[in-house]
């Protein structure tokens, strides 16, 4: 009887070590969470605040709340609507979603299913391109695109999207279609397919979830690209909402924090709907990734 009260006490002991340990984990996840959550939520009570109260109050809760920032938003900047920068910038991710998943799948096919002489050479210079930052190619690229008459237009900005100039992607895609066993294309060369064939009909509906990683990463970025905008377009009628954002914050005049917090609010809510649509896709390639090979 002793040995079994004393054992029962050590496990009753232990359980509430471990009651302690979760309580103790879940409390410092939850104070991380409010944490990064934080500035999320100051932006969006901060769109409600007079702009005359944004800098000067510290508190979460705002003293008084008003739609005026929103009205301003929507009456647009310098005759230009907040629905044509908004359009601009559907425009932008959607057309970098589309030229990413074509051509870096297309392009990541060929370097892990077709052997051709310089393939390693090719594929090293390309992830070279890596480490090439962006800021030593800027005055070559407007160069020959001003030379070219594309500047002050979409094409600078989406050209590169369509022709596999992101060495990440591609990288990503072709790491993701090694896994993926060949015996899948030799089944289909039995049956009179070719790359064309194999690449469109097996290799792209099994590259969901890296296409929809890749396009979350390409909207995103494109979404929130603020420098290439503005070296390649001079019209505010072709400004995305990053350019569009800078104009209500101006160090020389009065400067419109309250419209700039209302519409960074709203540039943010695409962004939120777009991961939460293909969250999912991610989810199933991580937990189905070791089943292939």
């Amino acid at each position: 009887m002793t040995a079994t009260a004393a054992s029962q006490s050590l496990k009753r002991r232990v359980r509430r070590r471990r009651s302690g340990r979760t309580v103790l984990f879940h409390a410092s996840v939850l104070a991380l969470c409010l944490v990064m959550l934080y500035p999320g939520a100051w932006l969006l009570l901060s769109s409600f605040r007079p702009t005359d109260q944004i800098l000067g109050e510290t508190g979460l809760i705002p003293d008084n709340t008003t739609l005026d920032n929103f009205r301003t938003v929507f009456e647009g900047i310098g005759g230009v609507s907040f629905w044509t920068f908004f359009m601009n910038s559907v425009y932008l991710g959607v057309g970098s979603v589309v030229g990413v998943c074509l051509s870096c799948s297309v392009t990541a096919y060929g370097f892990s299913r077709i052997v051709f002489p310089g393939q390693k050479i090719f594929f090293a210079i390309m992830i070279g391109t890596l480490l090439l930052p962006f800021h030593v190619v800027i005055i070559p690229q407007f160069i020959m695109f001003n030379e070219m008459g594309w500047t002050d237009s979409f094409i600078p900005l989406l050209i590169g999207k369509f022709l596999a100039a992101d060495a990440f992607f591609v990288f990503l895609m072709v790491q993701f279609m090694r896994t993926v066993p060949k015996s899948l294309d030799e089944s289909a060369r039995l049956d009179g397919a070719g790359h064309l064939r194999i690449y469109w009909s097996i290799m792209l509906p099994l590259m969901r979830p890296v296409l929809a990683t890749a396009s979350i990463f390409a909207f995103i970025w494109s979404w929130n690209d603020f420098l290439a905008p503005l070296i390649y377009l001079r019209s505010p009628e072709n400004y995305p909402l990053p350019l569009m954002l800078r104009q209500y914050a101006d160090q020389t005049s009065t400067s419109d924090y309250g419209a700039q917090m209302a519409a960074a609010m709203l540039a943010l809510v695409p962004v939120i709907l777009f991961f939460v649509l293909f969250q999912r896709y991610i989810v199933e390639g991580v937990s189905t990734q070791g089943l292939r090979g």
